[in-house]
């Protein structure tokens, strides 16, 4: 059998490119772009020493067009907290009887009104959970990758909150 000369292997391997940027762009692949809010300024009801509050206040500046406001009543909207919690529950036991897994949720109630007091997205809950198992001769290993998981869920929250700001109707 004779194999394939080099011009018609360049070209076969220029056809198969061609081929999978197509499909790549038939898809509706698209990279995520910088995110546009239907208002001007926010306030953030939330304390300067709270992580989240400080990691969404810097996720909304980043966009560019929305201000963070100093008080609710300089701000188109304010977002509320009604609710943060975290909660670490047991998963599964060793063979002594002592925890073995345990999952961490984290829970997350706000609202978000607008300068007359009207709700523009009502009370919405956002809870997430992560697995993490439990050795104890490496507690303190355990307690920073704890600390990590925390940490990772606060900004996947700070992401959905973004997410769902974004898509606030004004009226």
């Amino acid at each position: 059998m004779k194999s394939l000369t080099s011009p018609m292997r360049k070209w076969l391997s220029a056809l198969s490119i061609i081929v999978m940027m197509l499909s790549v762009s038939a898809c509706g692949f698209a990279l995520r772009g910088a995110v546009v809010f239907p208002f001007t300024s926010i306030f953030v009801d939330m304390p300067l020493s709270s992580p989240l509050g400080a990691e969404l206040k810097r996720n909304i500046r980043s966009s560019g067009q929305t201000t963070i406001a100093a008080d609710a009543k300089s701000a188109d909207v304010a977002l509320q907290v009604l609710a943060e919690t975290r909660e670490k529950a047991i998963l599964s036991y060793n063979s002594q009887g002592r925890a073995r897994e345990y999952k961490l949720i984290y829970n997350f109630r706000f609202r978000v009104v607008d300068t007359s007091g009207k709700e523009v997205l009502v009370p919405t809950v956002i809870s997430l959970k992560r697995t993490i198992s439990f050795n104890e001769s490496q507690v303190l290993a355990k307690e920073s990758e704890e600390a990590l998981l925390y940490r990772d869920m606060q900004s996947d929250l700070v992401q959905q909150i973004m997410r769902r700001l974004a898509v606030l109707k004004m009226e």
